[in-house]
């Protein structure tokens, strides 16, 4: 039996209240990586928004920065990719499957 448009509607708000408290709680998450052995260390918040930093002082004895550089971009990079997962399948819960535009 097929629903009447103002049925799907209400399903659509629904879904879209659903997705923003989502959004709100995901976004306190917070997810840390690091590189170089804990060289480097990293916490993202749920939008994969860098919050901080740390380099280990050894790290920054190198004579070449390009090392430094490399450990934070993998760092940053990995702990934006954990937050964007969770959200992914967070979404896919909510959604049952269906991809929506981010």
């Amino acid at each position: 039996m097929m629903k009447s448009f103002g049925d799907l509607m209400k399903q659509a708000q629904k879904v879209q209240k659903q997705m923003g408290e989502l959004q709100d709680r995901l976004a306190e998450d917070r997810y840390e990586a690091s590189s170089g052995g804990g060289a480097v260390k990293v916490v993202v918040d749920g939008k994969q928004m860098l919050l901080t930093i740390t380099i280990d002082p050894k790290a920054m004895d190198e004579k070449d920065p390009t090392i430094l550089e490399d450990l934070i971009l993998t760092a940053v990079g990995e702990a934006q990719r954990a937050s964007a997962e969770k959200m992914a399948a967070e979404y896919g819960k909510l959604t049952g499957g269906f991809k929506m535009p981010f």
